[in-house]
């Protein structure tokens, strides 16, 4: 209805007022559809913004914690590898403890058995056999057994103390009396009985020197002996008044009381060079 009381036509064309309003409205409406699409819009983004950094977040996380496990087994490794090698010194420890106690002093209680393995509790000391002096070898045209006779009376007289000029007498007797053999008599069958190497004629005459027991010199078993019979020698010509500076040929009848005392001097040389090859000179 109008103001003058005029009732509208329904089917009437609107008023330019109407349409104004009209379309006014319609602006309105169109610009707050506007103004929701691009909050729909923003709020997407927003959304999409969070869901990604969401996604980051999450996939740092997973980062982290897959370092944090590569580092946890890296540690175990690290852990394990240390306990194997503590084990190891422990165990090297335990056996330097049983060497310890296989080698500390026994107890009062029980004695310690020796372990098979151990060569240094069961092995016996090793002995080091003496040196044996090696026999020279002949000279001065003796044979072995000579040689071996003349080494008796050199070695003897060393043990004596005798001098070098007394071994040379010594030796050049045996030489002209017995020719360097350990000889037994004939007449004296018991001498036959003892270690001999010929045999002689000239009465009771034994030994390297031809001593008599008849005479005082000792038994004839003790004759027979190389060793015995240069000591009983050696001792009579130690008691002869200077016997060292003697010629070899008076100091030797001076103990034998020879029937030729000149022929003990011609085997000087060769006793010198035996004894030379014995005991060489200076020693």
């Amino acid at each position: 209805m109008r103001d003058d009381g005029t009732l509208d036509d329904p089917y009437a064309p609107s008023s330019p007022t109407a349409e104004t309003e009209d379309g006014t409205s319609t602006e309105r409406t169109t610009a707050a559809s506007r103004l929701r699409a691009y909050a729909r819009d923003l709020t997407g983004r927003r959304r999409a913004q969070v869901a990604l950094a969401t996604g980051v977040v999450c996939c740092l996380g997973l980062a982290a914690v897959a370092q944090v496990r590569n580092e946890g087994a890296d540690a175990a490794t690290r852990s394990g590898s240390l306990s194997n090698s503590e084990l190891a010194q422990r165990a090297e420890q335990q056996r330097a403890s049983r060497a310890l106690d296989r080698t500390a002093a026994p107890s009062t209680s029980a004695a310690p058995t020796a372990s098979p393995a151990d060569p240094d509790t069961t092995a016996p000391a090793r002995k080091v056999a003496p040196t044996r002096p090696t026999d020279p070898a002949p000279v001065a045209g003796l044979d072995e057994d000579q040689m071996e006779n003349a080494e008796v009376i050199v070695r003897t007289g060393r043990k004596m103390g005798v001098p070098r000029r007394g071994l040379v007498i010594a030796v050049a007797t045996a030489m002209q009396e017995s020719n360097l053999y350990n000889v037994a008599s004939g007449v004296l069958p018991e001498s036959q009985d003892y270690p001999h190497q010929g045999v002689g004629w000239d009465h009771d005459s034994v030994g390297l020197f031809q001593q008599r027991s008849s005479s005082g010199w000792g038994p004839v078993g003790r004759l027979m002996d190389p060793e015995f019979a240069t000591r009983q020698f050696l001792t009579a010509l130690e008691q002869v008044p200077g016997w060292q500076q003697m010629r070899l040929t008076d100091a030797a009848q001076a103990v034998q009381v020879s029937a030729y005392p000149e022929h003990y001097q011609q085997h000087e040389w060769r006793a010198t060079r035996v004894v030379d090859a014995i005991v060489p000179a200076g020693r």
